[in-house]
């Protein structure tokens, strides 16, 4: 599996309760222009409509080489999911402060994969909490491998 992008900042900003993996309908040049690395997850967001999940706001850069010159970076893409998952995932988001937030963005045999994940928004004193937390961890680390050297 390689990583073509992570979305940092919804791990930051959100409370992820349950993931999803999701395939995701893609044309040729837009597959090309992810595998280069050049698709940003950040701003993005998943919303169901009609009885499907849809995308909104990835941002793919244009692939060059492309002959298809009608490409918009920030199209709304359809995912790809059973339909009991995206039953569950109307259930999940009717529940007042539910979202769908994708986080990372992959490769899995040939075929471009999204995880997606069912989250709630952080206050700020959550997100206070855990930057303590990973301060702490990381001088925790730092000890420990300072006494090692002694």
């Amino acid at each position: 599996m390689t990583d073509f992008a992570r979305n940092k900042k919804a791990l930051h900003d959100f409370n992820i309760e349950e993931t999803y993996e999701a395939g995701i309908s893609l044309t040729g040049p837009e597959v090309k222009s992810i595998r280069e690395g050049r698709a940003n997850l950040k701003e993005s967001y998943a919303r169901v409509r009609d009885g499907e999940v849809f995308l909104i706001g990835m941002h793919v850069s244009p692939y060059e080489n492309a002959t298809q010159r009608d490409q918009r970076p920030t199209r709304d893409r359809k995912l790809l999911l059973h339909r009991k998952e995206i039953d569950r995932l109307i259930g999940k988001t009717l529940t007042e402060g539910n979202t769908l937030v994708p986080l990372k963005l992959y490769s899995k045999n040939g075929n471009v994969k999204l995880q997606i994940g069912v989250a709630s928004r952080k206050r700020e004193y959550d997100k206070r909490r855990d930057i303590a937390r990973k301060t702490a961890e990381r001088e925790m680390q730092r000890a420990v491998k300072e006494s090692l050297r002694r």
